[in-house]
């Protein structure tokens, strides 16, 4: 039986954390208008069940499940999301933002630039920057819980801290961060 491996995508060193952080503060002012008059509760809950999927963060995923029932996402949807698919019965308006969710996680929290545009183009600006703050902040939270599953893991000596499912993660836990 081989060694447990932790392969999922988290906080490598403090500047990485503060400089997400950082990025987030910076928009501290928008963060209101965005969850309130840009991004709909359900629709906000699609886009963190989407980068969630991608990290594999339990803490999220537990927390943001429950949120998502009660924003009205139905559980097969979130069945879905958590798969890795984006629903069939997805809302059409929402499509393009979870596609761009998962592409944008998937590599690493950078988008390419016709993918930006594009989410620019479908949304226009100021909305685009709305789902892109979202992503961020689950993005900042699933790299946290993952980073707190780490700790667990070593300090277990690899006995505790892992996921279900944690080989799926395992060409994300060779990107460099």
């Amino acid at each position: 039986m081989s060694k447990p491996k932790f392969m999922r995508r988290f906080y490598r060193h403090p500047k990485e954390f503060f400089r997400d952080f950082r990025q987030i503060y910076r928009q501290r002012n928008f963060i209101r208008t965005a969850m309130r008059d840009l991004i709909s509760y359900d629709f906000r809950e699609r886009l963190m069940m989407v980068v969630t999927a991608v990290n594999g963060c339990r803490y999220c995923r537990d927390f943001h499940l429950k949120e998502a029932l009660k924003s009205g996402v139905s559980k097969e949807e979130l069945a879905e999301l958590l798969e890795g698919r984006i629903p069939k019965d997805t809302p059409p308006e929402e499509y393009q933002a979870l596609a761009y969710a998962q592409s944008w996680a998937e590599n690493n929290a950078t988008p390419t630039p016709e993918i930006w545009e594009n989410l620019i183009e479908a949304y226009g600006q100021e909305k685009a920057k709305a789902i892109q703050l979202v992503l961020q902040m689950i993005w900042m939270g699933n790299l946290s819980g993952n980073l707190a599953d780490y700790i667990i893991f070593k300090l277990s000596f690899g006995r505790h801290g892992l996921v279900e499912n944690e080989e799926r993660f395992s060409i994300m836990g060779e990107i460099s961060l």
